[in-house]
């Protein structure tokens, strides 16, 4: 951290503007993460024990899963916490910390739904030479080149935001570190500092959404020169799922961090953080389940292999206590 950083610790105000509708919050958010686990690990066991789903979009499923229940922990665990708790105080290495796994993480989600897409783009125009081309290997490639996205651009990011000097106030106008609400309490924020900041954002945003598109202009362009009706339509069903993940995602970040900002806007944006905080989460996998046969058999197995574990369970403690 910079020498002439002056902040300690960061009071995070979050829905303190609020204080009638904290218990209430609080029971909202809790059972919100309690599905939000408990969808996301069904998804990724279901992906693990049926070899049917061991495909590569599976794979880029459970890597897209495992990185937004890391996302999560990092910031609704907090958030409960300061939602039930007088001091709300964070210190500066934790705010930090926070800001870095958060941004690091949402990287890696964009660039995974971007590796998705062209997962999508190689099934549909080599369909023979689909499990050719998308190995294993080059399933693990493409998510470690995500990660290490993410890695380098929140470190960056991190970087430049704790070397200035906080000064003017240690109340930040969210629920967690995010970039916006902690570089409006610097006194030496420059216009360079605040484009460099924009051209990471963009970069990580515009930039994996221009893949995507790329990948989806192709698509488009093979499958208009399928011949049936029944092809076209199985070809774009195949798409249908992450095309409403990726609109929910870019629509609700881009919303967030590429629109100009005022302090008007602080609490528009910590509601439009808590829809992809908790809200895009929790949609993620109803939507990959609700329009994938395969997803619902294997889920339904594992929800079965569960709901079988449990008595017995009980009637095998059962039998040792008498």
């Amino acid at each position: 951290m910079g020498n002439h950083t002056t902040a300690s610790a960061f009071l995070l105000l979050g829905f303190a503007s609020f204080p009638d509708l904290q218990r209430f919050l609080f029971v909202v958010i809790f059972f919100s993460h309690v599905t939000i686990l408990a969808a996301n690990v069904s998804i990724m066991v279901a992906i693990k024990l049926n070899h049917s789903l061991h495909t590569a979009m599976y794979y880029f499923l459970c890597g897209l899963s495992f990185s937004e229940t890391c996302t999560t922990m990092v910031v609704i665990p907090r958030m409960l916490k300061d939602l039930l708790s007088d001091s709300k105080t964070i210190s500066l290495p934790e705010c930090a910390t926070q800001m870095f796994f958060f941004f690091s993480l949402g990287t890696n989600n964009c660039f995974i739904l971007a590796a998705m897409s062209y997962d999508r783009y190689t099934a549909i125009h080599n369909p023979l030479h689909y499990s050719l081309l998308m190995t294993r290997n080059m399933c693990f490639q493409l998510m470690m080149a995500s990660s290490v996205t993410g890695i380098v651009v929140s470190l960056c990011t991190v970087l430049i935001v704790f070397n200035l000097s906080f000064c003017d106030s240690s109340t930040i106008q969210h629920f967690f570190c995010d970039i916006t609400p902690v570089v409006s309490l610097a006194c030496d924020y420059t216009f360079f500092q605040k484009m460099v900041l924009l051209a990471f954002s963009a970069f990580v945003l515009v930039g994996s959404f221009v893949l995507i598109m790329i990948s989806y202009v192709f698509i488009v362009s093979v499958v208009v020169k399928m011949p049936s009706a029944k092809g076209r339509y199985k070809a774009f069903s195949t798409c249908s799922s992450h095309l409403s993940v990726v609109c929910i995602h870019y629509g609700v970040a881009g919303f967030v961090y590429l629109r100009p900002k005022d302090m008007d806007s602080f609490r528009e944006d910590m509601l439009m953080a808590l829809t992809y905080t908790v809200l895009t989460p929790m949609l993620n996998p109803i939507v990959y389940s609700l329009r994938n046969k395969e997803m619902q058999i294997a889920l339904g197995r594992v929800l079965g292999n569960v709901c079988r574990f449990f008595p017995h369970m009980v009637s095998k403690r059962a039998l040792n206590t008498s």
